[in-house]
């Protein structure tokens, strides 16, 4: 009886531990940035535009993308005219979380 507890005891034990290593792993895998590049950014973008701003979105392709401070994707329009603004927004790289959504008049 005492060797079955002991065996238990040592298989929870062992499980236990185990399963922590493999969520200090799950952790590493967070810190990669969810926004890698430049086309994701765009994308993004687009996804988050369409429903406020409708279908002239793409009337200011080609969007300008740059990375600021190696932390936050900058994406807006181009104004090929010279009446109406653009669509602009942030999205931090390291999470996707959308910083600023804006168009200028």
């Amino acid at each position: 009886m005492k060797q079955a507890l002991i065996f238990t005891i040592l298989f929870f034990s062992y499980n236990l531990v185990y399963s922590q290593q493999g969520k200090k792993k799950d952790l590493n895998l967070i810190k990669e940035d969810y926004v890698p590049d430049s086309t994701t950014a765009i994308k993004i973008a687009e996804a988050i535009w369409l429903p406020i701003y409708g279908e002239g979105i793409y009337t200011k392709k080609p969007f300008l993308v740059k990375l600021k401070d190696g932390k936050v994707w900058i994406v807006e329009g181009t104004l090929v005219e010279r009446k109406g603004g653009v669509p602009y927004i942030e999205i931090q790289k390291k999470d996707c979380k959308i910083l600023k959504v804006s168009h200028g008049k």
